[in-house]
């Protein structure tokens, strides 16, 4: 079987992983609500509609970039992060102050440099938004990981930030290949081999030493899952959780969700990896109760 490498094959693959992550954010960021705690105990649905977060809005702007550009452009990427930027989102302090600069006409390079004292963000926000360029590049997983850094910078230039970003596009563009998702080992395997040294792959690699290990729990408070939001606390326990979830959406959720932590960045992560493969698709009814994707993205997709 062969990656159709076509640019409508590649939208396609890419906006299904972005609607699974854009379900995981929506549903995962519902769990913050007090009201909803017992709920997520016994993996129960909270009513409709689920709004998503940054997650999304950022993730639908590197589909909207590769749809016009077919590759990441870095300044049509800050241009339209700058542009899409909804403050109600939830973006953090950082980002919230360096997009809003950036629409004032400020330069990215600049800014996004300067930040936490020159060494750049280390948060896991480009991690969370880079699945669907993953499926995107099923074809090449290596181009995946060169562009990911690429579409990194804008936003977030500390190593590890920009290391998170190439592993999640990694595991995405893995999963997405022919033949169906591969193994749990051959993933994690296939990811470390992507990404360069680094805590993110330190954390990748104690991960892969987890994958027989039945306690979400104790993975979870070995890994992190992303309490600290940043991308060593995050990426490995979300790629660890999507690769023993490969096809099976609805368990990636609940799996990743009930540690809880930065759930609806972690379940963005686990959601939009997942649905790169063909046979994770977020259940239907899951679909629908969450609010759709942003009118300017299908304009962006169409022209």
């Amino acid at each position: 079987m062969t990656v159709d490498s076509s640019p409508d094959g590649r939208l396609d693959r890419a906006l299904a992983s972005l609607r699974g992550l854009a379900v995981g954010d929506a549903l995962g960021s519902q769990f913050f609500v007090p009201a909803n705690y017992p709920l997520l105990k016994r993996r129960g649905l909270p009513p409709g509609p689920w709004q998503w977060t940054d997650d999304t809005e950022m993730a639908s702007s590197v589909v909207a970039t590769l749809a016009v550009h077919r590759r990441i452009d870095q300044d049509a990427l800050a241009r339209s992060f700058a542009e899409h930027h909804d403050f109600d989102r939830g973006y953090g302090p950082a980002v919230n102050r360096l997009l809003r600069q950036v629409r004032e006409g400020g330069d990215w390079r600049e800014l996004a440099s300067a930040l936490f004292k020159g060494q750049g963000s280390w948060g896991n926000g480009a991690a969370m938004r880079i699945a669907p360029l993953g499926a995107w590049y099923a074809d090449d997983p290596e181009q995946a990981t060169h562009q990911a850094e690429i579409s990194a910078y804008p936003t977030h230039q500390h190593r590890e930030a920009v290391v998170g970003a190439m592993a999640v596009a990694a595991a995405a563009a893995l999963t997405a290949a022919p033949g169906g998702p591969p193994t749990p080992g051959a993933l994690l395997d296939g990811v470390i081999a992507l990404v360069p040294r680094s805590a993110v792959e330190a954390g990748l690699r104690r991960a892969r030493d987890m994958l027989d290990y039945a306690d979400t729990t104790t993975v979870a408070a070995v890994l992190g899952c992303g309490r600290r939001t940043t991308a060593h606390d995050t990426v490995p326990f979300a790629l660890w959780s999507a690769a023993r979830a490969l096809g099976d959406y609805e368990e990636g959720f609940w799996a990743t969700a009930q540690v809880g932590g930065d759930m609806d960045t972690t379940c963005a992560i686990v959601g939009g990896v997942v649905a790169a493969g063909k046979a994770g698709t977020p259940p239907t009814e899951w679909v629908e109760r969450t609010e759709v994707l942003p009118e300017w993205l299908s304009v962006s997709v169409a022209s």
